[in-house]
């Protein structure tokens, strides 16, 4: 990978370089490139540009860029690139390919580079290539199968990361590998000590629910506790381990009361919590769960124990619920929300749905006239819970409704209308089928939508139009501005951005040091630095924990909906979900909102989805800490040069 600074050098020279008049269109600088890249397909004429020019590291950006743009129409371009003699061109036009999932450039490598492709990592480029956009046929299968026999230890692993994105794309669709793929596949993980390989093959194992005694065996005497991990999820076995991943998936896997009672004080919070889940979901004694729910109890582990308790037992669970329910962190009372759901105690929804936490009441509305009452709310989670229990009523909604959905749709709309998507995509449907009983808003209302700033709201307009019975639109047609991306960061922040760190502190847990990606994720990095040292992540929490998958946080609302940033984050895909890295979270392409999420464990299913940006250099343990409500207490930037944190 290039470095930012040397990209910014070259951006300097070729400028200098072309200061004269010359007879032909100047060739593109690397910044040019990146800044093409971020106007997705509006500067086409740059990429070709740099495709052109023969300079090997603007074609591996103009590469990159093509595949950002997750457009397949764009694929053929990459085909000039894929003859280059420079491999490092070759390896990002197959990365680019694998991102445009091009059926097309998956028949180009299924046929040509493989004959004569040597470059190892190239070639295990595309056989993950072939696995992210191979169909479900054998002959893809069997030439996945044959990479995991190359003799370079790169290309194998290529050809298993290949191998198990192939199975977990295909899975749904009923397709089941050959003996000989799964032979093939068990007894690679068994001769093969290789940690990265055997995760993505025990993976691909999983997805294809065929438990290799041998394979398993060698898991689980592997020296990475996620290679391990995943053994246990494949073979259901119980294991003692030193690792709290391992044990905490070993509980899940193959859980008894027994195993639980014994590990309500184990060292890791995680496996703690989890152990207090299994008395109830397995519907163990309760007495431990009685001693659990008292208020003395830290809130965390009494909540746990409070929804266990629904499933052991209901009456005294009620009693606790009402306990919780006025404890003094919001969260312990959305628990006890949750929990009263479980129970069907309306009287203690109806309380808690007036709480002053809006993350309360999202777990505590049930009735209409709560979710009318909501539609005031300025928060995003809390309206998009109110839009869904109103979307169900349809066109039975009465007009008191119709009119406290509409003045909030247009409320939001005015306010915030890229950034809270999400309610406005249940609201408005909801507003189309309560109209076709009282016809209060006909074509006119409807056709100023078709001019949102939001192209899904523009095409759910679109739709909805011939479904009025009131007026129809004349002449409406589709309206689609380009979203404007946030400005693209100039050459001088960039260079601010060469070799700059992060200090995360998580209060009461300690610090995690990061190393940032701004050559990967430059808009990222960029958003990320600037929010950090507004102090805009200051005092905001974890409120989403997956044990053995991430945890996310830093969003104002402490929630999934509510955003950090005024807009839309294009996406920067390209860097690995490996554990520790640092991504943005998203709710489908180029809707990232600042809101952060990192890697627990090795998440190959997030690849080629979400921007990762950093990655922690010292600090896992308190990453492994991290539990729901914690607070990020700072985020420091320190910049290379600089003689102090900035």
């Amino acid at each position: 990978m290039w470095s930012l600074a040397s990209l910014l050098l070259r951006s300097a020279v070729v400028s200098t370089s072309l200061s004269a008049p010359v007879l032909q269109p100047p060739v593109a600088t690397p910044y040019q490139v990146m800044v093409a890249e971020h106007a997705r397909l509006t500067d086409m004429r740059t990429i070709e540009r740099a495709i052109a020019s023969g300079d090997t590291v603007l074609q591996r950006l103009a590469a990159r860029a093509l595949g950002r743009t997750d457009d397949a129409r764009w694929a053929l371009m990459l085909d000039r690139l894929m003859d280059s003699p420079a491999a490092s061109v070759r390896l990002e036009a197959v990365r680019a390919a694998a991102q445009l999932k091009s059926a097309a450039m998956v028949l180009h490598t299924r046929s040509f580079p493989f004959a004569k492709e040597t470059h190892p990592a190239v070639r295990a480029e595309l056989y993950e290539t072939l696995g992210r956009g191979g169909a479900a046929e054998t002959q893809v299968e069997e030439t996945l199968r044959g990479g995991l026999s190359d003799t370079s230890l790169v290309v194998r692993r290529g050809a298993a990361r290949g191998v198990e994105v192939f199975l977990r794309r295909n899975a749904r669709g009923g397709y089941r590998p050959s003996p000989a793929t799964l032979t093939a596949m068990a007894s690679t993980i068994v001769a093969d000590r290789d940690p990265a390989l055997r995760f993505a093959l025990i993976t691909a194992l999983n997805t294809a629910a065929h438990r290799d005694t041998a394979a398993i065996r060698a898991g689980l005497a592997d020296a990475d506790p996620d290679v391990r991990r995943v053994a246990v999820m494949l073979g259901r076995t119980w294991v003692t381990d030193t690792s709290a991943m391992v044990r905490w998936q070993a509980l899940r896997s193959a859980g008894t009361c027994d195993r639980a009672l014994a590990h309500l004080r184990d060292r890791s919070e995680h496996v703690r919590l989890l152990a207090i889940d299994l008395l109830g979901t397995l519907r163990c004694a309760p007495a431990p769960l009685y001693a659990l729910a008292q208020a003395s109890t830290p809130w965390r582990s009494r909540a746990h124990a409070v929804f266990a308790l629904t499933y052991a037992d209901s009456l005294k669970a009620r009693r606790a619920v009402r306990d919780l329910a006025i404890s003094a962190p919001w969260q312990a009372r959305a628990w006890a929300a949750r929990a009263a759901r479980r129970l069907n105690d309306s009287a203690m929804l109806a309380r808690l749905a007036d709480d002053a936490e809006p993350n309360v009441r999202v777990d505590a509305i049930t009735t209409r006239a709560e979710a009318v009452g909501a539609l005031r709310a300025d928060h995003a989670g809390l309206l998009l819970q109110a839009a869904t229990i109103l979307k169900r009523v349809g066109a039975g909604a009465t007009r008191g409704e119709l009119d406290a959905a509409v003045a909030s749709f247009e409320r939001i709309s005015r306010t915030k209308p890229l950034r809270w998507r999400d309610p406005r995509e249940v609201l408005f449907p909801f507003i189309i089928d309560a109209d076709q009983s009282h016809m209060a808003y006909g074509g006119a209302w409807l056709t100023q939508w078709l001019r949102d700033g939001d192209p899904v709201i523009q095409r759910m307009a679109l739709e909805a139009i011939p479904a009025l019975r009131s007026q129809q639109p004349t002449g409406a047609t589709l309206f689609v501005p380009p979203l404007q991306p946030p400005p693209f960061p100039t050459e001088a922040q960039l260079r601010a951005l060469e070799g700059a760190t992060a200090v995360v502190t998580i209060r009461g847990r300690g610090r995690m040091e990061l190393a940032l990606l701004p050559e990967v994720a430059p808009v990222a990095v960029h958003t990320f630095v600037q929010l950090a040292e507004r102090g805009a992540y200051n005092g905001k929490t974890w409120h989403r924990i997956v044990p053995n998958f991430v945890v996310q946080g830093g969003s104002p609302g402490a929630n999934e909906y509510d955003p950090a940033t005024p807009y839309f984050m294009r996406d920067e895909v390209g860097a690995r979900n490996l554990r520790g890295t640092f991504g943005i979270s998203t709710r489908g392409r180029d809707t990232g909102d600042g809101q952060l999420y990192i890697n627990l464990v090795n998440n190959l299913r997030l690849d080629h989805d979400y921007t990762v940006f950093a990655s922690t250099t010292r600090g896992l343990d308190v990453l492994d800490a991290i539990q729901e409500g914690d607070v990020i207490e700072s985020v420091v930037i320190r910049r290379r040069g600089a003689r102090g944190a900035r």
